[in-house]
């Protein structure tokens, strides 16, 4: 079971953090609470087999009181913020739904019907919140819906709010920037199995919620677990200045690409006074490397969007909303918070390469760099989703990369292999646990988790060793401010005491590989490539995706997929000719060689050797074990 209670130590370090911050200002709860209208009376929401998606519910244990000790003090009064839930009115005209999964649905009406800004993760969470807000505001037609970025908790419920009939006959406009569904779809299946594993830790998916458990992960509580979707854009925004009007509404777009999602974009309402910041400026610092993996992002390029939405529409604007937390109204509070946020990016870039150029490395920066008094003391600025610590080496990592220069750190040592000596120079894993006894009792419990890292790396199934990292973990976790910090450390905990909980969530679903292009789709094949095993095969074959007439020479050679797209010649010396439609091509990359929809001429053992080295990815890879 663990230790239930919080170690003197984490209480002590609560304590501390409680007297330098300044609880006593609740504006941010004022503002959470402004123009609530109504919630869900069932505030569970079930798939069509009946399964819960997502239940509001969970979080009811949150109360007026202060913290727990075994909650950050500081997480807890974020996480009592975003558990709040329901429809809100930013101004007449303008509600979101908020606290029904990750993200936050904006509902913008116009003259005849209604835009919605980001669907959330889930098709029956967006019906829900659909559901809600036209129980409150009338039965209103969607006439649109903009993703401001392509992550999915910004587009993946939109079909369940509108069809792809309703798009393909101009009753609904699907609007975007430019690029989103390439980066959408390859974002959630290049990488999207070891993701998709991490985000299990990083959001908390199979801990329990409670004071000892899942609290939140700081940006929203958790994700949400239905049926992921996309529909491709009808209107591709390119242009900042860009204007369009959508139901006698006018919208002014900034494009912001390479900021929080490799293409984004702001826009700005002046029929409301209103300004959406996508996800570039929360009541959080948000990630620059996320920790379930992604590309670095820019916080020098971010710091640099935030100053042109202040000069383009900070003398205009009278909300600020995201599709994340709660808006900041009046023109003056906006200017001031999108300045603290550009400030919170612009800081740690420069501060972090000044540091950089002195020699220190990424890890030494974050143990000494120190935010500036109107940064550390701002809520919105804490690190309540990326943190200090995690983005300061990200920054490191995206101009100088893994190696710190140290020449005794470029080759060192596997996992494994590594704790293998050092359990032996320390003295055998009796010695190993004694140190990280008395690390731990001593309140030391990073110390404490890097030795029994490296003594379950020796021995995974000494149980003393499992309970104690377990224990250890714990602690740390009930000491982070973070949310997604907190999340790791008792998903680590959880599966030393009980094994494996894999990935429970999927993000790949069907309606998103619906969207590969042909080239993703060969993309997605040689990724999982057997290099090894493929070393001695020589193959070739022609395709045919009839339904979009292209024609692919692919070849597999040196353990490469190759693919070339040119005119097929009518006497092609190919040994093998497929022909099929995109649909049957992206099932056929899933390993379906035997339904129909495909035509073969030549030689079908060329497609079964090229399958017979492939490798999928494992969703259930281990994380605090080897």
């Amino acid at each position: 079971m663990g230790n239930p209670e919080a170690t003197s130590a984490i209480v002590a370090a609560h304590a501390d953090l409680t007297s330098r911050l300044p609880f006593d200002d609740d504006a941010d709860f004022a503002a959470a609470e402004k123009g609530f209208i109504g919630t869900l009376a069932e505030p569970r929401v079930l798939d069509a087999d009946g399964e819960v998606v997502w239940d509001a519910s969970t979080y009811d244990f949150f109360d007026g009181g202060a913290a727990p000790d075994t909650v950050n003090p500081s997480l807890w009064r974020q996480s009592k913020l975003v558990a709040k839930h329901g429809l809100f009115e930013v101004v007449p005209g303008l509600y979101q739904v908020r606290g029904l999964d990750l993200s936050v649905m904006s509902f913008i009406e116009g003259d005849t019907g209604v835009i919605v800004v980001d669907p959330l993760i889930s098709k029956e969470t967006a019906t829900a919140a659909a559901a809600l807000y036209r129980e409150h505001r009338g039965d209103r037609p969607i006439v649109a819906v903009i993703h401001t970025h392509s992550h999915i908790d910004h587009f993946g419920g939109v079909q369940g709010i509108v069809t792809q009939p309703e798009v393909d006959a101009g009753d609904v406009a699907i609007i975007a920037p430019e690029g989103l569904v390439e980066h959408a779809v390859a974002e959630n299946v290049y990488a999207g199995t070891a993701m998709g594993r991490r985000a299990g830790y990083m959001y908390g998916a199979a801990l329990p919620r409670g004071t000892r458990g899942a609290v939140g992960a700081g940006l929203g509580q958790t994700t949400s677990t239905g049926e992921a979707t996309l529909l491709a854009p009808t209107l591709e925004i390119t242009t900042t200045g860009e204007t369009h009007t959508i139901d006698g509404v006018e919208f002014e777009f900034q494009m912001a690409p390479g900021t929080e999602a490799p293409t984004e974009m702001h826009f700005y309402i002046p029929r409301y006074e209103a300004l959406c910041m996508a996800e570039n400026a929360t009541h959080t610092l948000h990630n620059l490397l996320t920790l379930r993996g992604a590309l670095v992002r820019d916080p020098n390029v971010w710091s640099r969007y935030l100053t042109e939405a202040i000069e383009r529409f900070g003398g205009r604007a009278q909300v600020v909303f995201a599709s994340h937390h709660w808006p900041t109204w009046g023109n003056a509070e906006i200017v001031e918070f999108l300045s603290l946020q550009r400030d919170l990016y612009g800081y740690l870039h420069d501060q972090t390469l000044r540091l950089l150029n002195q020699g220190l490395t990424g890890a030494e920066i974050a143990e000494v760099i120190q935010l500036p008094p109107a940064l550390e003391n701002a809520w919105h600025a804490r690190g309540y989703y990326g943190s200090v610590s995690h983005n300061v080496k990200a920054i490191y990592q995206r101009y100088m990369g893994w190696f710190d220069g140290n020449p005794a750190r470029l080759w060192p040592h596997p996992p494994a292999a590594l704790a293998e000596r050092y359990v032996e120079a320390i003295g055998g894993i009796d010695r190993v646990l004694e140190m990280a006894r008395a690390a731990y009792d001593t309140g030391d419990f990073r110390w404490a988790a890097t030795l029994l890292d490296h003594a379950v790396f020796v021995d995974a199934s000494n149980g003393a060793v499992k309970a104690l990292y377990a224990d250890t973990l714990e602690q740390l976790g009930y000491g982070s401010e973070n949310g997604t910090w907190r999340n790791f450390f008792l998903s680590g905990a959880t599966e030393l005491r009980g094994g494996n909980f894999g990935t429970p969530t999927v993000t790949n679903a069907p309606a998103i590989l619906a969207q590969l292009s042909p080239e993703q789709v060969f993309d997605a094949i040689a990724i999982t490539i057997d290099g090894p095993n493929a070393w001695d095969l020589d193959l070739a074959f022609d395709i045919t995706i009839s339904d979009l007439n292209r024609d692919f020479h692919v070849t597999l050679r040196n353990g490469v997929l190759v693919y070339v797209e040119r005119v097929r010649e009518p006497d092609t010396d190919a040994a093998l000719h497929l022909s099929l439609e995109k649909e049957r091509l992206i099932r056929l990359a899933g390993g379906d060689l035997q339904s129909d929809g495909l035509s073969v001429t030549g030689d079908f053992g060329v497609l079964e050797r090229l399958f017979s080295v492939l490798s999928p990815g494992d969703p259930n890879f281990e994380i605090v074990l080897p």
